[in-house]
C-alpha cells in the first residue's frame, strides 16, 4: 500500500484522526480494555501500533513514558475481548464509508484464512501443527480465520479467530486449563473447534453488530451445501467456488450427478456458451431433507483454456455476470493478507501467551483499518467531509444575484474612473449578458 506512514508525526496525526472517527475510548470500554491508573490505554495502543508500522518488536522498541512490561501486560490481559474491539471499530468505519457509497451498491462479507507460522517456537500457548493448503504440508503455528467487509472499493477486517487443533497428535504448545465461564476459556475453546463452525460464529457476530451485508464470499475450502444452508437460515446468500469432487451430489433435471458429470453433459448437449461464462444451470441440493436450489456458473480458468471453474450461489435470480463480479471481490482479503504479512508484522511477534497473540492480531487489523481509511480518503474526493457538503450545498438565489449585481456595478465604476465611453461600456455589458446562461440572466433581473 502507498499510504503507510513513514514518520512518527504522520502516524500520530493518522492515529488521532482514526481514534476520533471510531470513538476509540468508547470502544475500548465496551471491549473491557480498562486501566484504572498509570498510562492510558489509547497511548499504549498508539505506541504498540507505531512499533508495528516501524517494524520493531516490542523488545527492540523504546518507550519513554512507561515500561515495555506495561504494554505487554495490556496485550496479555485475558479479560480483554480483542475480537469485539476489532468489530466495534470496523462498524464505525463502515458507517463512515456509507456516507460516500451509492446505496445501490451490494455489500458483502468475505471469509478466508491464512497461515500464522511459528516454526521455531516450542512454548507458545495452543501452538499446533496446521495444514497449509497451498503447499500441502504441515507447519507449526495457527490458522488465522478472518472475516471482512467490502463495498467493492474498501475492504475492512471485522472479526478474526486464531485457530489451533483439537487433535492431540498435532498439539505442540502449552494447553492451559481455564474456568469455562471466563472469556479466556471461551476463546481457547473456539480455537479448537471446526473451522467451518467458527466461520459461522464470525458471521453471526458481524450480523449481531449491525452489519447489513447480504452476501458472504468464500473459496472452495469453505464451500459446501451445509455452509450454503446455514447462511440461508441467517438470511444471507453465499457465493463460493465449488470443488470438482465426486463426493458432493445434487439433482439436475431429475438426475443425481456431480460437477464433472454435469459439465460433460452440458458440453455434449451443445448448449451455446456466452462471452463471459460457459454455462449457468440451476441445480438442487438435499440438505438434511430440505431441498435447496443453487445457481452454478461455469467459467474458463484463466490461463488454462481447456479447464474450468465452478461458482455457486443460493441467490438464484442473480445474473451470471453479477455472480462473477461479486466473487471477484474475494480477492480483496488476499490483498489484506499480503499487506499484513509484508508491512504489519502479521506473524512476526515473540509473544507466547494466546491472549497476547490475539491482542497482537487485533493490532494488525487496526493497523490495516488505518491504512484502508487513509487510502479511501486519499482516493475519494467526497470524503473531505464538511468541505464537500459545503461545496455541494446549493447557493441561495438572492445571494448569487446580489453578487452579479455587485460585479456589474464594480465594473461600471472602474470604467468611469478610466473615462471609458458609455456606448462602449453598454456594448461590453450587452455582450456579457448574452454570454450568460438564461437562468443567471433571470436572477440578475430579480436583483435589479
Amino acid at each position: 500500500m502507498s499510504n503507510i506512514p513513514h514518520s512518527t508525526s504522520d502516524f500520530h496525526y493518522s492515529f488521532k484522526h482514526f481514534s476520533k472517527l471510531v470513538q476509540l475510548p468508547v470502544a475500548l470500554r465496551r471491549a473491557n480494555v480498562l486501566k484504572t491508573k498509570g498510562t492510558p490505554v489509547p497511548i499504549l495502543l498508539e505506541w504498540l501500533l507505531s512499533t508495528i508500522f516501524h517494524r520493531y518488536s516490542i523488545f527492540r522498541a523504546t518507550a519513554t513514558d512507561f515500561s515495555k512490561k506495561t504494554a505487554r501486560n495490556c496485550l496479555n490481559d485475558p479479560r480483554t475481548n480483542w475480537q469485539r474491539l476489532v468489530t466495534l471499530l470496523a462498524v464505525r468505519l463502515i458507517q463512515y464509508v456509507h456516507h460516500f457509497t451509492d446505496s445501490r451498491r451490494r455489500q458483502a462479507l468475505i471469509l478466508d484464512d491464512s497461515l500464522f507460522k511459528r516454526e521455531f517456537s516450542k512454548k507458545t500457548e495452543l501452538l499446533a501443527r496446521v495444514f497449509d493448503h497451498d503447499k500441502q504440508v504441515y507447519f507449526k503455528g495457527f490458522r488465522t480465520l478472518t472475516l471482512g467487509w467490502s463495498d467493492g472499493n474498501t475492504f475492512l477486517p471485522i472479526r478474526f479467530a486464531l485457530m489451533s487443533s483439537s487433535n492431540p497428535k498435532n498439539q505442540v504448545g502449552i494447553f492451559k486449563k481455564f474456568d469455562c465461564r471466563t472469556l479466556a476459556a471461551r476463546r481457547r475453546a473456539q480455537a479448537q473447534r471446526k473451522m467451518n463452525d467458527v466461520a459461522l460464529e464470525l458471521v453471526d457476530a458481524a450480523v449481531g453488530a449491525g452489519i447489513k451485508a447480504r452476501y458472504v464470499l468464500f473459496d472452495s475450502w469453505f464451500t459446501s451445501p451445509h455452509m450454503f444452508a446455514e447462511l440461508l437460515k441467517r438470511g444471507r446468500y453465499g457465493i463460493g467456488m465449488l470443488k470438482k469432487s465426486k463426493k458432493v451430489y445434487f439433482r439436475y433435471r431429475g438426475r443425481q450427478m456431480d460437477v464433472k458429470t454435469l459439465y460433460n453433459q452440458l458440453r455434449r448437449s451443445k448448449w451455446p456458451t456466452k462471452a463471459h461464462y460457459l454455462y449457468s444451470p440451476i441445480v438442487t441440493f438435499d440438505v438434511e431433507g430440505q431441498l435447496m436450489p443453487v445457481k452454478l456458473v461455469f467459467v474458463i480458468k484463466r490461463g488454462h483454456p481447456n479447464d474450468y471453474l465452478v461458482l455457486g450461489t443460493t441467490k438464484t435470480n442473480l445474473h451470471p455476470q453479477e455472480i462473477i463480479q461479486m466473487y471477484a471481490r474475494r480477492w480483496q482479503i488476499e490483498g489484506y493478507f499480503k499487506v499484513a504479512k509484508q508491512y504489519l508484522q502479521f506473524d512476526k511477534t515473540q509473544i507466547q501467551s494466546y491472549d497476547g497473540l490475539c491482542g497482537h492480531m487485533a493490532l494488525v487489523l487496526m493497523g490495516y483499518d488505518i491504512l484502508a481509511l487513509a487510502q479511501r480518503e486519499n482516493q475519494d474526493d467526497r470524503t473531505f467531509g464538511g468541505i464537500f457538503f459545503e461545496y455541494s450545498r446549493p447557493l441561495p438565489e438572492i445571494s448569487f444575484a446580489n453578487a452579479l449585481d455587485w460585479l456589474m456595478k464594480t465594473l461600471t465604476g472602474i470604467a468611469k474612473k478610466h473615462d471609458m465611453s458609455e456606448t462602449l461600456l453598454n456594448m461590453i455589458f450587452d455582450e456579457f449578458i448574452k454570454a450568460l446562461p438564461s437562468n443567471l440572466v433571470r436572477l440578475l433581473g430579480k436583483a435589479q
